[in-house]
């Protein structure tokens, strides 16, 4: 096991990958930005070194400052959270030819999975089923597009071959708007990710987004650890995760979650890592994978009891999987409200320093955040200042408590969304489970048109 980690990333997965690391008794390096100088995982880290100033790109995107502090502190392996430089092969190679260990899968395998049109191709290979759509990046030829989709069917999406996060993803309904979507989308996924590759999908209309959580190690081992349903989301950025899916057939989670395992086993994977889906009419449609812990792991680990970041780290080391799919058990029920620093109905970012701070408690309450009392919320980086997470017995019990702890919740001195997140846990359709992704956009519509 390793004796000395670097965390190269910051907030509450910095935090969270902390604590983790402290119950191994493996000692912590924790880089930060001038910004981020006070962080509480700076202060309870035990060692710390400052990699550049606020900005990403010159501090939690430069790779030579991050390989360099690892450099000096003697750490032995750098874990990249979620974020960031966690899905950059480039950053994975760095590390491991300067002679650490990448607490994540292999270079090879993250260049496979970032590209959506390589990884969409090898999960056909691995027989785990797919959007329907074409299977190659779009051609130049206008003509050669129109004729592709037409075979598709309208509407269609189309999605940058680099991208992620929600971003470089333009829905078309028309033929009329087909071309000039490809060629923005194009602009865009150049801009954001240097690859302008686009492909293309078929738009399904009311799906769910059900993802997959997967373990694998360097032995041949994997593992699926249910799933978890994130349709409550905007932008396609997701605001409420809860595990397991409301009303999804033992049977299907099953026969999906053995297809994911299956699909790690065939192409080599080690570490954590999320096969994302959408769902809709009792058929599981892949669309991309994460290959680094999410932001809403804490769900699985609610109801497996099983540490994700704890595992990441021995399967780095090289250790077998402790546990076979048959040890894994699922009970009860968890959802997560991401809190973030910004209007609870306009989203607009809300920036600046907390004037006070409590958080929730009680049974089945867990609070990932790095935020305290008087601490300043930059506007360098995503809004998102923690996550609350509730656990009962049953989805009506958790429901429940966590609407006691964001009762409970007070954060005063800038704007959060936990005044959208109570709305939605009264919302009967919520409450009734099963919501699609546009759900929660045509909400927010709706009250917006009603003001």
């Amino acid at each position: 096991m390793f004796e000395k980690i670097l965390i190269a990333n910051r907030g509450e997965i910095a935090l969270r990958i902390q604590r983790a690391f402290r119950e191994l008794n493996i000692k912590t390096v924790a880089v930060h930005s001038e910004a981020d100088a006070d962080a509480k995982y700076v202060r309870l880290a035990d060692e710390s070194v400052c990699i550049g100033p606020a900005p990403s790109a010159q501090s939690y995107l430069n790779i030579p400052a991050i390989i360099s502090a690892a450099e000096v502190t003697d750490a032995q392996a750098i874990h990249p959270g979620y974020g960031f430089l966690s899905e950059n092969a480039d950053f994975a190679e760095r590390v491991e030819k300067s002679g650490f260990v990448f607490i994540g899968p292999r270079p090879d395998t993250i260049r496979l999975m970032g590209d959506k049109v390589s990884a969409k191709n090898a999960m056909k290979r691995a027989g785990v089923p797919c959007v329907p759509g074409y299977d190659e990046a779009l051609p130049d030829s206008p003509a050669e597009i129109v004729k592709i989709v037409r075979s598709i069917g309208y509407p269609v999406i189309i999605k940058a071959a680099g991208g992620g996060g929600g971003r470089g993803m333009r829905v078309v309904h028309t033929e009329a708007a087909l071309l000039n979507a490809v060629t923005m989308t194009r602009t865009e996924a150049q801009a954001a990710f240097g690859n302008p590759t686009v492909y293309v999908e078929k738009y399904l209309e009311n799906p769910r987004h059900i993802e997959i959580q997967v373990l694998a190690d360097e032995h041949g081992n994997a593992v699926h650890l249910g799933e978890r349903d994130c349709s409550m989301q905007r932008r396609h950025q997701k605001i409420i995760e809860e595990a397991p899916a409301f009303g999804l057939p033992l049977r299907l989670r099953n026969k999906i979650g053995e297809r994911c395992a299956d699909a790690c086993r065939k192409i080599g994977y080690r570490g954590a890592g999320t096969f994302e889906f959408l769902y809709e009419n009792d058929e599981f449609y892949f669309i991309e994978m994460n290959t680094r812990v999410q932001v809403e792991h804490p769900v699985t680990e609610m109801i497996t009891g099983i540490d994700i970041v704890q595992e990441q780290i021995r399967i780095a080391a090289g250790e077998r999987m402790r546990f076979r799919q048959r040890d894994i058990q699922f009970r009860g029920h968890a959802i997560e409200c991401r809190v973030n620093a910004e209007h609870p109905f306009k989203l607009t970012p809300s920036p600046g320093r907390i004037t006070a701070y409590h958080t929730p408690g009680g049974p089945g309450i867990r609070v990932d955040s790095h935020v305290y009392h008087n601490y300043f919320v930059p506007p360098h980086y995503d809004s998102m200042i923690g996550k609350v997470i509730a656990y009962g017995d049953t989805r009506e019990q958790a429901f429940a408590r966590m609407s006691s702890a964001l009762s409970e919740m007070v954060v005063e001195g800038i704007d959060t969304n936990i005044p959208l997140h109570r709305q939605l846990l009264q919302d009967a359709a919520f409450i009734r489970g099963g919501v699609s992704i546009h759900y929660l956009e045509q909400k927010l519509a709706a009250m917006a048109a009603n003001e």
